[in-house]
């Protein structure tokens, strides 16, 4: 609700602010700039604005009355206008607004020697992504088709390219990078991501040790989830595990998105998280996964599959889990070579077929022999079981060393 004032208070309030940029400029102060460009923050100072702004309706002339302020005109009026607009809830307008001011603030960001004016810089682009993402919500809501975060997306990729190059500058690019990985993931454009991501580990002007460590730990974090989806999971390993330690230990938000990628990719390698982390992070989703590939039990993991689908979905790991079945099937047979060497140590090594048909039928799992046959030879070829088939038989020979091997942080082979 837009507060009433007297039009004496709002061209004070106005004045005021317009002091408040002007001194931010001149003595360079970025974290002052920061704050007064921050739109959707809500602080109270820029909330009073808006409702002077709303009251006045003529800040331009106050703009235009002193130098000290017209020389930044093309900025501040439309910066008044975002914030207009987003306090009556306009925000396809507040975007539209801001997005013109956030390109006369980067051209004057190309004129400034130093880099000062980073953190205001970093504000711009943050601000431009969550403005888009409500206006984009404005239009859907109105039967639109949205279209302002794709259009964030190319202006930050523009911002990206005044970072680019050298000097001190370049520190920002990494905070750019991130904000672009947002609205490549929330629009489900990732593959517009490998451009970026070039740019940062391929091109000399950067290196990746002074970016700072925020910003590390959040382009680790998508480049990591990227992988995954690639099914690169040495790389995803890498990569969220510098993530996940990097992170700062208080922001247990973070750490849990960081799990959340990161779990799956461990268990696709062989290392099972304990119990106690799952439940400190509320990833209590992949505990009967986890406990479905200590047991062998094809069962659970597909229970659990199937009762947490909509959230594995989601997050993109559901094929990554649904593919630890091969694991599952490799702890079952192990499981049944264990109670046999406790039975009969020599013929141990020989599993009937006939007897893993009846241990997946006690799990209720129904397959004929020929299907087992199938996953066996499976198992053979990617090496989690080492053995040869007596094909008329219809028995497995496993070898007598190390019939299991352990997957030792290595993925199962392709």
């Amino acid at each position: 609700m837009v507060a009433y004032i007297s039009m004496g208070e709002a061209h004070r309030r106005i004045t005021e602010y317009l002091t408040r940029f002007s001194d931010a400029i001149s003595s360079q102060d970025g974290k002052s700039l920061s704050r007064l460009l921050s739109v959707s923050s809500d602080s109270a100072v820029l909330l009073s604005l808006a409702d002077a702004l709303n009251t006045f309706q003529d800040a331009n002339r106050v703009i235009r009355q002193s130098e000290r302020f017209s020389q930044y005109g093309d900025i501040l009026l439309h910066v008044f206008r975002a914030l207009q607009s987003y306090r009556l809830k306009n925000l396809v307008e507040s975007y539209m607004a801001f997005e013109k001011a956030s390109n006369a603030i980067v051209q004057e960001f190309r004129n400034w020697e130093t880099a000062w004016a980073l953190e205001a810089l970093y504000v711009i682009a943050y601000e431009i992504r969550i403005l888009a993402e409500r206006a984009d919500m404005e239009l859907a809501s109105k039967g639109k088709t949205p279209e302002k975060l794709k259009g964030a997306g190319s202006f930050l990729m523009k911002v990206f390219g005044v970072l680019a190059g050298k000097g001190p500058k370049r520190v920002g690019a990494l905070y750019v990078t991130c904000q672009l990985f947002k609205i490549y993931f929330k629009l489900g454009t990732v593959h517009l991501c490998r451009s970026v991501i070039r740019s940062i580990e391929t091109a000399r002007i950067f290196d990746f040790e002074e970016f700072p460590v925020r910003d590390k730990v959040t382009y680790m974090y998508y480049t990591g989830r990227l992988e995954v989806y690639n099914e690169n999971f040495l790389a995803a390993d890498h990569k969220l595990s510098y993530a996940l330690t990097h992170c700062c230990t208080k922001k247990e938000a973070n750490i849990r998105m960081i799990l959340k990628y990161l779990v799956p990719v461990k268990l696709s390698i062989g290392i099972f998280p304990k119990t106690s982390l799952l439940e400190k992070f509320n990833l209590n989703e992949y505990k009967d996964v986890v406990l479905a590939l200590k047991r062998g039990d094809l069962r659970l993991l597909r229970h659990a599959l199937e009762e947490h689908e909509d959230r594995f979905l989601r997050s993109g790991v559901y094929l990554v889990l649904e593919k630890l079945e091969l694991q599952v099937y490799q702890r079952l047979v192990k499981k049944i070579y264990i109670i046999q060497k406790e039975r009969d140590l020599n013929r141990a090594h020989q599993i009937k077929l006939d007897v893993i048909v009846k241990a997946l039928r006690w799990l209720d799992i129904d397959m004929d022999v020929d299907e087992v046959e199938c996953i066996m030879a499976i198992l053979i070829y990617k090496n989690l079981m080492k053995g040869y088939f007596a094909h008329k038989s219809k028995v497995v020979v496993l070898s007598k060393q190390d019939p299991f091997p352990k997957l030792n942080g290595k993925p199962v082979n392709a």
